[in-house]
Parts: structure tokens; sequence; C-alpha cells
């Protein structure tokens, strides 16, 4: 893959599916707030590739920072700086990003293409039209109990 950065995203551990995307700008989140943080990452996908930047979890779990738009979808013919949309989710503590912070992952993978065909009426399920909620909370169905 093609990639224009200062620096070039990298996996902390062998295995891992995310590369870590850093911050280029120093900023303080204060609780609840947004910003748009610059990465200086700028890439190339082949054709039948995605990335998806998403959050960190230890972030997310030790200060609730977390992406906004998560996952973001970078498509492959997309040319321009992948930024990220960061947002405190902490009511009390403020957050400081720095240059050269771990802030999102980069996820690169193949994608497949849908051909959508239009009918009438869809071929049933077990599940049916059941959305939000319909499978209940516990995993022991509440009549087992």
């Amino acid at each position: 893959m093609l990639i224009s950065a200062e620096t070039v995203p990298s996996y902390a551990h062998p295995g891992d599916a995310g590369a870590d995307l850093v911050s280029t700008d120093d900023l303080v989140l204060e609780p609840g707030q947004r910003a748009t943080v610059g990465t200086g990452v700028s890439i190339a996908l082949p054709d039948g590739y995605v990335a998806f930047v998403v959050p960190r979890s230890g972030l997310a779990a030790k200060h609730g920072i977390t992406v906004v738009n998560s996952p973001g979808t970078v498509d492959a013919g997309y040319r321009g700086e992948i930024r990220v949309t960061l947002l405190n989710t902490d009511s009390n503590q403020s957050y400081a990003v720095a240059v050269g912070d771990r802030i999102a992952q980069l996820i690169v993978m193949p994608v497949s293409r849908a051909r959508f065909v239009p009918v009438e009426t869809l071929p049933g399920s077990h599940r049916g039209s059941g959305g939000f909620g319909s499978t209940g909370y516990n995993a022991v169905p509440k009549e087992q109990l």
C-alpha cells in the first residue's frame, strides 16, 4: 500500500489488526468536547480494499476517549489526509493530546461489493424484522430461570 506520512502507522505487536495513527496536533479535549485531529497520513489503497479508523481500547477504557464516527471509512479512491474526530466522553476530566500521541488505529482489509437486487418482498428468516433489543438482555431466557 502506498503511503505519504511523516510517521508511518505501525503495529504495536505481532498479530495486531490495527496499526497506530499518531496526532500531528497539540490540543486539549475538555469534558464532552470533540475535535478533528490530523494524522499526517495519506494512503492509496488498491481497488477492493478499505481502511477503517477505530478507537484505541486503552484510550477508551482509561480516559473515555473515542472516535465519534467509528469506524471511519477510508475508501480506495480517497487521497486526502486521514483525520480523526476524537470525543472526550469523560464528564469531569479534560484530556491532553500531544503531537506524536497514538490516537486511533487503522485497519486495512478487503471489501466485497454487493449487487443489490430489488424485490417486492424479502424471504423469511428466523429473526424476521426483530431489531434493537429483540433478543433480550439475559443470556438465559427468563422462562428458563
